[in-house]
């Protein structure tokens, strides 16, 4: 019997050449960028026949690993309960449904249900659906809400009367999402996007009762290296509009209850000032990166006299210590910290009678402060997960002390005990001698034995620090032999902020050489070998992926690129693509000649060589906007033809979702048990 052979798709060569700086750079794939091009989707289709026809042979088992990860998940579940102006507010699922329903009580928990949404019903219909930006008027009559049926992250926003249950608005097209009441609970505030970069670029002013056709802008970011939000402060008093690019911010302020009044500018923008700002008791309070607190610090100012000239020290910069963010109460001050990459929450009274930490004794694990809406309280909500410990949601009084478990995530199944794993964190050394945190965990008894399959993830962006944190996903990985490991890479803000600057801009590279020397480490210390090391990354970690497998592809057996940004230099050049503008403090500006030098070295797609590479599976949206399709799309054809073994390379693109995938809670599943099943198969694991 002859077995069929199936040939990958070979897409065609149009060479265009690129030219900037007098260097001509020649895209054959350029053609891919053009969505209404019919040559294009069929391209596309192509490679999801030829993924589906590759991985036929595991599709049962990987219909197994779906019903297993969703086996451990609680369907009929529900989140901890907080109370919010009189109402108590809650978030549903019920067993066999992909959506949330939205759920409110008055006064007491006692009292019966008030359906605000079920997102469930709204979805029918639709491909792909999500519900964001719930925010209630101060007499909790009205609700605002928008929608996304695309996964374009372009939501069309609307208002619901919570007294008769009609929508009270037309729809707004071209939002964030995210709109906030003035106090007079008719006057909405919401912010728009630019309809071709989707940069959110205005602020608009709509009054109940009148069609959004009158709907005035108050506020117009004309810089499109900015983007710009609207919201209340947590004390109620004021509307905010927040300015913000990578490393500059801007804010201005308006009385909650003079709507029709302008906004004031809080402190004028100055380029590389970084600040946020808080309301309390008469008082802003900023946290600041002000005269290189490179950590950032904690100032106030009154909020009758709001320019820097004013502004006085609260918590002085510290080296060691990152100051991540503040929760404001009546009574007491909470500060998220950071130090040697462990988050720390510290508890400081108003009176300066109290000053504390909570006490976190794992060595390594994830703590953060959760919905902490009310302000007239002495009860503080944070989470806590580690690794090998599913997440927490805990109340902590912070009078006595005390503190309350209100509700630990279920794994379901009955297999799971976290006795049965171990986390630890260990330390590579980079080329320059830099030493590199690795958070893991495994099955107890795990030995040192280069047969161990060993999938490490990292991101290593923006400062996005990914903390070590549980997952009931992941255990179909460690059952059967995995270790999870986490490269906590520069470019993230694990190790204070000197740790994302230093993985950034003209030391971008350090971030890739960061991972390669995590992966070296991994198998020198024998805890994996080449031929069972994985590696995954997501939009910024799939450039991550690329530039690694592009440098050092002899390290992995496989890798997974999740709707990866490879297209670097192109990208950056054309400022008509969502988002590109506001990267150029992250990335550098190619206009720029050393710029772009720098990232044409880099760049995945650009570096593409004549070499063996390690299995790959690549994973894109069509409609999405952070990462265009047309990235991973170009990456695939370039190395299917560039390529010298005959590893696996399989796209699959979701034709019907954006950047972060399926929306419904069980059709993301289905993805996570598509990439585990890639990974098991080449372990030749099928049960």
């Amino acid at each position: 019997m002859t077995k069929t052979v199936v040939l990958p798709p070979k897409a065609k060569k149009i060479p265009k050449e690129l030219i900037a700086h007098n260097d001509v750079r020649v895209d054959d794939y350029f053609w891919l960028n053009d969505r209404k091009n019919k040559e294009v989707i069929k391209y596309l289709n192509d490679e999801n026949e030829y993924y589906d026809a590759m991985t036929s042979k595991y599709r049962d088992f990987e219909s197994s690993l779906f019903e297993e990860m969703k086996a451990r998940i609680k369907e009929d579940d529900e989140s901890v309960p907080y109370k919010y102006n009189g109402y108590w507010y809650i978030v549903k699922y019920e067993t066999g449904k992909d959506y949330p329903i939205y759920i409110r009580k008055k006064d007491t928990l006692k009292n019966p249900d008030e359906l605000l949404f079920d997102c469930n019903e709204m979805a029918i219909g639709h491909d792909y659906f999500k519900l964001v930006g719930l925010s209630v008027s101060p007499d909790n009559s009205m609700i605002s809400f928008a929608i996304d049926l695309t996964g374009r992250r372009n939501y069309t926003l609307q208002v619901k009367n919570l007294v008769t249950g009609d929508i009270m608005l037309d729809a707004i097209k071209n939002t964030t999402g995210s709109s906030t009441w003035a106090n007079d609970n008719k006057t909405l505030f919401y912010t728009k996007k630019d309809l071709k970069t989707l940069r959110s670029d205005k602020i608009y002013k709509h009054k109940l009762g009148t069609t959004s056709r009158k709907d005035t802008v108050v506020f117009h970011e004309e810089d499109d290296t900015f983007g710009v939000a609207v919201y209340k402060s947590k004390s109620r008093k004021y509307l905010v509009i927040a300015c913000y690019s990578t490393l500059t911010n801007e804010y201005h302020v308006l009385n909650a209850d003079t709507p029709d009044e302008p906004f004031k500018v809080f402190q004028e923008r100055v380029r590389g000032l970084e600040y946020s700002i808080s309301h309390y008791d008469n008082h802003f309070y900023i946290v600041t990166n002000l005269n290189n607190a490179t950590n950032f610090k904690l100032m106030k100012t009154p909020e009758t006299a709001t320019q820097l000239a004013n502004w006085t020290d609260v918590i002085p910069h510290r080296d060691n210590v990152l100051l991540e963010d503040i929760d404001i109460f009546k009574d007491f001050l909470v500060i998220s910290e950071r130090t040697n990459g462990l988050n720390l929450i510290r508890i400081k009274s108003w009176d300066n009678s109290e000053d504390y930490y909570l006490p976190f004794d794992n060595e390594t694990y994830s703590a953060y402060t959760s919905t902490n809406v009310d302000f007239d309280t002495v009860i503080l909500r944070y989470g806590y997960n580690s690794m090998t410990t599913p997440s927490s949601t805990i109340d902590f009084n912070m009078v006595t002390k005390e503190k309350t478990v209100l509700k630990e995530q279920e794994v379901l199944g009955g297999k799971f005990d976290k006795n049965n794993y171990e986390s630890e964190r260990v330390w590579a050394t980079a080329d320059d001698g830099t030493k590199i945190p690795i958070s893991m965990v495994y099955k107890k008894g795990m030995q040192h034995d280069s047969n161990n399959p060993t999938l490490l993830y990292a991101y290593g962006s923006y400062g996005h620090t990914v903390d070590p944190y549980f997952s009931s996903i992941r255990l179909s990985l460690l059952d059967r032999g995995f270790i999870y490991a986490i490269a906590h890479v520069r470019g993230g803000e694990y190790l204070g902020r000197n740790w994302y600057e230093d993985g950034k801009l003209l030391k971008k590279k350090n971030t890739f050489s960061d991972f390669i020397a995590c992966s070296k480490f991994l198998i020198n210390e024998k805890y994996t070998s080449s031929k069972h090391l994985y590696a995954l990354g997501g939009s910024a970690g799939g450039l991550l992926i690329g530039a690694v497998i592009n440098q050092a592809p002899e390290l992995y057996n496989g890798v997974i690129a999740a709707v990866p940004f490879v297209d670097v230099v192109t990208t950056m050049l054309d400022d008509s693509i969502p988002l590109t503008t506001g990267e150029y403090d992250e990335w550098g500006n190619p206009n720029d000649k050393t710029y772009y030098e720098y990232m044409k070295s880099y760049s995945p797609y650009d570096n593409v060589k004549r070499q063996n590479y390690p299995h790959i599976l690549v994973t894109t949206g069509l409609h999405d906007s952070q990462v265009q399709y047309w990235e991973p799309a170009k990456w695939v054809a370039k190395l299917r033809d560039y390529k010298t073994d005959s590893n696996k390379l399989l796209l699959k693109t979701n034709m019907k979702a954006g950047h972060g995938g399926a929306s419904g809670r069980f059709e993301a599943l289905k993805e996570d048990a598509e990439e585990y099943a890639f990974l098991l198969d080449l372990e030749n694991v099928n049960t």
